[in-house]
């Protein structure tokens, strides 16, 4: 019997960026189609359109509703009816309506299940805002729409990287991190990395809010006072926690590499050397909720949306990750299923508890 493929939603994002080249480029190679049946969230109109701009030859099946997308196809879900104007560079809150479009869609079908996984287009933070969307991006719209506690994970094959604090300002970076705060986004991780990744025992580094780590409180006492002694309670409980370390040489020095995953206090601190090290092939990840999503690690690109010449690896990383991870939490799933149905009969076939 043959294994149902993954049904992958796709989030057109805004129509004036690179979005809707990346995307159909990576669907052009028609090898695509053997890991995933893609489900794009537009119209049929835009995707012609974009199909004869950056004259593609590809061919979709267009469809009403995401529950009649084809198996083996490439399937575009008509979320508008009406064409709107594509003006490639420009910042049109045109443009942002119909990325909000796509994305609720999208995100309304991921959480019906009639798509299995999630991988999203860029948007621009700023013309997306007003009364039907007022979020700083799409970590924290999915945080509000789906089930758990939303984590910006940048990943890679060689470098993960979690944030205590993603799209703050720098000026209330130290008031939002709190002990709660730190363990929270520590679980997250910690359960991603074990659900999401396969690693059984996971080692975890935290870098220093401040730099040098406050130097004992000459340049802040935030580290001496709230992080240092929630990671020796961490420690307390048996895990695998390291630091802080100061961020300004952790990752020269190589250091990350010994470690499975890094969580950095704000979002410069982590997505700086992450992409330094890693951009092309890395892909935000937002771990924590019950369904998977994953985007590319880079924006728009409005200086070089329309010109053809967009990078699509980031984009595919995406793709294949959210799929990796999909099927990994489906093996995590059976895996932790068979234990709980073990445990019961062993306390019922046993005269005696079985202590270690």
């Amino acid at each position: 019997m043959k294994e149902q493929s993954i049904k992958l939603g796709i989030s057109i994002g805004d129509l004036n960026g690179i979005g809707g080249e990346v995307v159909l480029k990576t669907f052009e190679d028609a090898r695509m189609l053997d890991f995933c049946t893609p489900v794009i969230f537009a119209s049929a109109k835009t995707v012609s359109f974009l199909l004869k701009h950056f004259e593609l030859d590809i061919n979709f099946q267009g469809v009403k509703e995401a529950s009649n997308v084809i198996e083996g196809k490439i399937n575009v879900v008509n979320v508008w009816k009406d064409n709107p104007r594509i003006n490639f560079g420009s910042e049109t809150p045109e443009a942002g309506s119909y990325a909000i479009k796509s994305l609720k869609a999208a995100v309304t079908a991921l959480k019906s299940g009639e798509i299995d996984a999630l991988v999203t287009a860029p948007i621009n933070k700023a013309n997306i805002q007003g009364e039907e969307f007022n979020f700083p991006g799409h970590t924290d719209y999915l945080n509000q729409e789906l089930e758990g506690h939303s984590l910006m994970f940048m990943v890679s094959q060689k470098l993960k990287v979690g944030l205590l604090t993603d799209h703050v300002p720098v000026k209330d970076v130290t008031t939002k991190i709190t002990a709660n705060l730190i363990k929270q986004k520590f679980k997250t991780i910690h359960h991603s990395l074990v659900q999401d990744f396969g690693v059984s025992k996971p080692k975890i580094a935290f870098l220093g809010i401040n730099p040098h780590v406050g130097d004992n409180g000459v340049i802040g006492k935030e580290d001496d006072e709230v992080l240092i002694p929630t990671l020796e309670e961490l420690r307390d409980q048996g895990n695998l926690t390291y630091g802080p370390y100061a961020a300004d040489s952790f990752f020269g020095s190589g250091n990350y590499k010994n470690f499975d995953a890094i969580i950095a206090a704000y979002h410069d601190q982590g997505l700086i050397p992450f992409k330094t090290l890693a951009f092309g092939k890395g892909v935000n990840y937002t771990a924590g909720l019950n369904k998977v999503r994953t985007s590319p690690d880079h924006g728009t690109a409005f200086e070089i949306a329309g010109k053809g010449t967009a990078d699509i690896n980031s984009f595919k990383e995406a793709v294949y990750m959210a799929l990796d991870i999909y099927k990994k939490r489906e093996e995590y799933a059976v895996l932790t299923e068979n234990i709980l149905q073990k445990q019961p009969r062993k306390k019922q076939y046993s005269g005696r508890s079985r202590g270690k």
